[in-house]
This record gives structure tokens, C-alpha cells and sequence, in this order.
């Protein structure tokens, strides 16, 4: 009996890291296969971006899309919003709809953690027959590569990347204030979906909402917008130069180390 033939995937999130991945390994792994897990909940940015992946890898990109909306799971989770500790989206939305498409069968996944950030730790499967491997950090590639690899390959970063240092659902509670700010100011309307979702049971006095420090109606106040505003800016001062850094670097590093889901944000 012959062998079972092994499955090699790469998981896109929309963000920088896999999309570079791709292109780096596109003819080293000639049969690869590309998914992108679509929760339904995604900026329009990231849909154009993976068109423009796709139409370069002249491969279809497949979209896994959860058994069950967001809203199916919120109702589950009894109105309690995912959050660092427990992000029960990423489980949801995300890990058991690539462990659906994976089935059993034997899979190398691809994953983009770079080799200056080997300490990285995320939630991803934990299925036997899958197995992890790390291209960047095998070939010793860091961000500044990543840059080189898209600049290159004339895919460039996503447009998102102007106002937002991560790629996944336009509600992440990774969000930083900041960041908040821009979903407010360049899609509006995405922004109070993400409010909608917020609420406060009279019955326990305890609120839910996707910022553990306040509101997603108290930081669109314009006062706050602004305060946010002149916070972000101070905080750029203080931090040291950086060559070559991008916006993208300078979002990310305004509050501290990303701890966000690897398969979300990779």
C-alpha cells in the first residue's frame, strides 16, 4: 500500500509576515496550498489584498469560513466578548475550520514567525498529524526582509497598514487606543458594528466591551479621540529611532508586545 501523501499548507491572515511567506516559498513548494480563514468579519482592505496574493501566485487562495457567524458563537459565549485570555474567536472562527479542511491527513503547516521574534508564542492546532515549520527563522530572515520580499515581488503592504498594525477581524480586542481611533476614522460604520457589540448587564453590574479600559462610546468622544491622539504622539518621541522603521513598526510598538493569535496575525 502506498504511502499517504503529505499536505503542505499555508495559512494567509492578510498581514505582512504570511504574505511574504507565500511569496518566499511559492517556488519552493510548488504544491502548496494557500487558505485564508474568512470569519465574515474582515476589513474591505483585506479582501483586496488577497486578491492581489492570489493573482500573483496564480493559485486560488481557499476561504474557510466557520460553521457558525460570530454571532452564533457571542450567543453561546452568553454576550461575553472574546478577549486576550480567553479568544475564543480564534478557536472558533479560526483554528477548527483549518482543522475541518486539514482533516486527518498528514500536513506540514507553514508558519511566518520570523527569526527575530523565534520567542513568539501563539495559539495555533495542536493536531498530531500536523506539523509546524518556520521558513524565516530556518533561513535566518528578519522584518526587514519581510519589507524586501514584498517590495520586491510588488505586492507592497496592505492598504490597512496606513492607520493599523495588524491584519484580522476589524473588532480585535488586540486593537490598540490608537488604532481604535483609525477604525473610527476610516470606517466608520465598521466601527459601530464593533460598538454594537458591547453591552452592560444591569443584573451583574459588569460591562463587556472589546477595551478592558473603556468603552468603544467612550473613546469615540472627541475629547478622547484627541487625547488618544496626543498620547500616540508623545509616546513616538520618547522611543528610540529606529532606521528604516515603517508605520506599521511604529503602530505595533506604541503599547508594549503583541501577544496577538499567530493564525489570526501572522
Amino acid at each position: 500500500m502506498s504511502q499517504k501523501h503529505t499536505r503542505h499548507i499555508l495559512s494567509l491572515s492578510g498581514g505582512k509576515d504570511s504574505t511574504a511567506l507565500a511569496v518566499y516559498m511559492r517556488d519552493k513548494v510548488p504544491e502548496m496550498e494557500y487558505v485564508f480563514m474568512d470569519t465574515g468579519e474582515e476589513l474591505p482592505e483585506t479582501y483586496d489584498y488577497l486578491d492581489k496574493i492570489e493573482a500573483y501566485l496564480g493559485k486560488p487562495i481557499v476561504r474557510l469560513n466557520p460553521d457558525r457567524p460570530f454571532l452564533h458563537y457571542l450567543d453561546i459565549y452568553r454576550g461575553v466578548l472574546p478577549d486576550p485570555r480567553t479568544r475564543w474567536c480564534t478557536r472558533m472562527l479560526k483554528i477548527k475550520p483549518f482543522e475541518r479542511y486539514v482533516g486527518d491527513d498528514s500536513v506540514v503547516s507553514y508558519l511566518a514567525i520570523r527569526a527575530d521574534e523565534a520567542q513568539r508564542k501563539g495559539y495555533i492546532s495542536s493536531k498530531p498529524n500536523i506539523t509546524a515549520v518556520y521558513p524565516f527563522i530556518e533561513d535566518g530572515l528578519v522584518k526587514e526582509d519581510v519589507y524586501r520580499v514584498l517590495d520586491e515581488s510588488g505586492l507592497g503592504l496592505p492598504e490597512y497598514y496606513k492607520w493599523r498594525s495588524r491584519s484580522g477581524c476589524y473588532f480585535c480586542f488586540f486593537q490598540q487606543r490608537n488604532e481604535w481611533v483609525g477604525l473610527l476614522e476610516n470606517h466608520p460604520d465598521y466601527f459601530e458594528k464593533a460598538k454594537r457589540f458591547e453591552r452592560f448587564d444591569e443584573a451583574t453590574g459588569q460591562s463587556f466591551t472589546w477595551n478592558g479600559r473603556e468603552s468603544l462610546d467612550e473613546l469615540q468622544q472627541p475629547e478622547r479621540v484627541q487625547q488618544i491622539k496626543e498620547q500616540h504622539v508623545k509616546r513616538l518621541q520618547q522611543q528610540p529611532i529606529k532606521l528604516h522603521a515603517s508605520l506599521t513598526d511604529l503602530l505595533a510598538d506604541d503599547e508594549g508586545e503583541d501577544q496577538s493569535c499567530l493564525i489570526c496575525h501572522l
